[in-house]
């Protein structure tokens, strides 16, 4: 079925206030593309969260690596994730890299001078022609007076035309040149001095927070004045050099109007300004051929006179010795060959500062998980406008969940809430009974059921001396398909079926979880604990008279609660797999129990290797025989209290296969060897098994 997005109705509200008597009404508008049918809600993030929690159980990791890989909505809708905008930022650095050719600039300028050297050529031309002419029409006693102005014309037009031939090739040199050199022409003069104010406007940028227009008018008082802030700025990088605290105050009250608009409200905040500046500079000079380099900064350094350049070096130099390193400019691999001019080129490298930046704004949100270090704005200038979307709504996504109840905050942290825990266990149950009715179990027995407890929907046919709870339905259509249709109908013994009934004996289960680093290193630990959620919420729905008790172990053993389970994690900083300590736990716990069935459901991928001694846990790999000992007396002990010991092996080894085939024969046990991927299928339907009994 194909959606009409501009038909698309959305509903801007339901139910009218106060009228809880009447009937609901919605009131629908048209789609206008800015709503957001398809966004994933708390349920669908909650589910994408979980299977990060199975295998890390940590709540705030698990939402580091949501902000970092996105999430699918339900109808395939994708919110994005930092990774996707880190992928976008690299491809919008490379498209800048492989089309912008940065030698280029100096061809920009030679350009440029080549225009003002025609300019000015055509300038002396004209000059001559309107000498010439204004000789020509003159009278007779203006024509001595006139010959004179034209032979000035002529030796000044000799002159300039042969102070044009004589222009270096190189454009520093011809800047150099021209620098001194009187125009005729009015227009290649003015393009001249823009050319210049450009050159200047760079250098001076590094600065100064001023608009090119701005540095371009400066007057020569001005231009004092510029050089005055930068020989106090000096002097307040040496104060601070030197552990002293500057005015800074008083130099903005002073200097201030120099880094307007954007006015910075500390020194740091100016250093940083001025870094970024320096840096954008230094990068496009730093990744231009080395004679390209020369000439840009031989051009520059001739737009600005000797004392602004000997006060620039100097603050320049304290920069560097304050924050060394602040400036070198970033390298870019340039290998386009679109044409650019200075202009360009520098906005370029302002881009690229500012692609870099955000590039590291967005890793280190994907480390922490904190987003509030993104600045949205820039985002959206950088990456789009759906950039900034996808961030609002990663940052919608805890609110979003602790309205649903999934999380509560405490403290800086967020942490997962009984209903999450719930809806975990729920998530956990139908996947795993959506691999049992794949029918993955092959010949794996499971008890027959019987009757005297709760119908299961099917019925069986009545044998005298069993409980005589009679299905009509199926007694009547019995007597009917024997003596045909017809009234009255007659009943004979062998038509009566009684619904089947299966009674269910209270069960008190330990689920033993390894939690030693092995479970984690080779990707079983998430299989175990998914499927100890799933076994917790079969308990929960099914059947709540019965206990369900889990213990986790590794070099010591500990009961964990059941809001504890979504979080519990391998024990990576400690060896050993102490059988012994987590069959003692259990037992304890099982011995207070009254149910009929009391059994102990251990997963686990190795051999004991830990045993307690005097309270303490002691280590030996390849497992001692002492360990080995001790971990079989608490076999024995369970064995003794009546307590059934089911093992599920994820690892299979000769040795390990022997101890466990040992295990079982002392407890009358079952034991198991299985895959991970399988584990669910095998435990669940060993529960099951375990709680049902034919009733004579």
């Amino acid at each position: 079925m194909e959606t009409d997005l501009n038909n698309l109705a959305v509903v801007e509200g339901a139910g009218r206030p106060g009228a809880s008597n009447r009937m609901p009404y919605f009131r629908y508008s048209r789609w206008d593309g800015s709503q957001e049918p398809f966004k994933p809600g708390a349920d669908e993030l909650m589910n994408a969260l979980s299977d990060n929690l199975f295998e890390h159980g940590d709540l705030m990791r698990a939402l580091r690596e949501m902000f970092r890989d996105g999430v699918e909505g339900a109808d395939g809708e994708r919110l994005q994730g930092l990774r996707d905008m880190l992928r976008r930022l690299n491809r919008e650095r490379r498209e800048r890299l492989e089309s912008n050719d940065l030698d280029s600039v100096i061809d920009d300028i030679k350009e440029k001078l080549e225009q003002v050297v025609e300019l000015e050529r055509g300038g002396i031309e004209r000059s001559l022609t309107e000498a010439q002419e204004r000789l020509e029409y003159s009278i007779p006693s203006e024509q001595e007076q006139l010959q004179g102005l034209m032979d000035f014309v002529q030796q000044r037009a000799e002159r300039a035309a042969n102070a044009l031939d004589a222009l270096p090739d190189s454009p520093a040199g011809a800047i150099r040149e021209l620098s001194e050199y009187d125009f005729i022409d009015s227009e290649a003069r003015e393009k001249f001095n823009e050319l210049m104010d450009q050159l200047r406007e760079k250098m001076m940028q590094n600065f100064a927070q001023r608009t090119s227009e701005a540095i371009q008018e400066m007057s020569p008082e001005q231009q004092q004045a510029m050089r005055e802030m930068m020989r106090a700025l000096t002097q307040m990088l040496r104060e601070r050099a030197e552990g002293r605290e500057p005015d800074f105050q008083a130099f903005m009250d002073k200097f201030g109007h120099f880094f307007d608009p954007d006015r910075p409200e500390t020194l740091d905040e100016l250093l940083d300004m001025m870094q970024a500046q320096m840096q954008q500079l230094q990068s496009l000079l730093g990744n231009m051929s080395p004679e390209a380099r020369s000439e840009l900064m031989e051009m520059m350094r001739q737009a600005l006179d000797d004392e602004t350049l000997k006060e620039m070096a100097e603050l320049a130099g304290m920069m560097e010795e304050l924050r060394p390193g602040s400036t070198r400019g970033e390298s870019y691999p340039f290998s386009g060959d679109d044409p650019m001019s200075l202009g360009d080129a520098m906005d370029l490298m302002e881009q690229l500062q500012k692609l870099d930046e955000l590039e590291l704004d967005l890793q280190g949100a994907g480390r922490t998980g904190d987003l509030d270090g993104i600045d949205p704005d820039e985002l959206a200038r950088l990456l789009g406008e759906d950039a900034r979307e996808a961030l609002e709504e990663m940052l919608d996504i805890a609110r979003m969940l602790e309205e649903q109840g999934y999380v509560k905050r405490e403290g800086d942290r967020w942490e997962l809430t009984p209903r999450a825990i719930r809806k975990m266990g729920e998530r956990a149950l139908r996947e795993v009974f959506g691999n049992l009715q794949k029918d993955r179990l092959g010949g794996h027995r499971i008890e027959s059921s019987g009757v005297g407890g709760d119908a299961t929907g099917a019925s069986l046919a009545y044998e005298p001396g069993e409980p005589f709870d009679v299905n009509l339905y199926r007694s009547l259509a019995n007597a009917v398909k024997r003596g045909g249709a017809g009234v009255p109908i007659k009943l004979q013994v062998e038509d009566f079926e009684v619904d089947e009934l299966e009674h269910s004996t209270d069960a008190a289960t330990v689920l033993m979880l390894d939690q030693s680093s092995s479970m984690h290193h080779y990707g079983r630990w998430g299989a175990a604990k998914r499927v100890a959620m799933a076994l917790q919420s079969l308990i929960q729905s099914k059947y709540p008279r019965d206990r369900l008790f889990i213990v986790g172990f590794s070099d010591y053993a500990l009961e964990l609660r059941p809001g504890e389970l979504p979080s519990a994690r391998p024990n990576d900083w400690m060896q050993g797999t102490n059988m012994q300590h987590g069959l003692m736990i259990a037992r304890k716990l099982l011995v207070r129990e009254r149910a009929a069935t009391r059994q102990i459901i251990m997963v686990t991928d190795g051999e004991p290797t830990a045993h307690l001694e005097h309270g303490m846990s002691f280590f030996n790999y390849p497992p001692s025989s002492r360990t080995i000992s001790e971990t079989l007396k608490e076999v024995r002990n369970c064995t003794r209290a009546g307590i059934t010991i089911n093992t599920f092996m994820l690892e299979q080894s000769s040795y390990l296969t022997a101890f466990i085939d040992y295990v079982t024969r002392v407890n009358r046990g079952r034991a198991f060897f299985t895959d991970p991927d399988k584990l669910g299928d095998y435990l669940l339907v060993d529960y099951l098994s375990n709680r049902r009994r034919r009733v004579a």
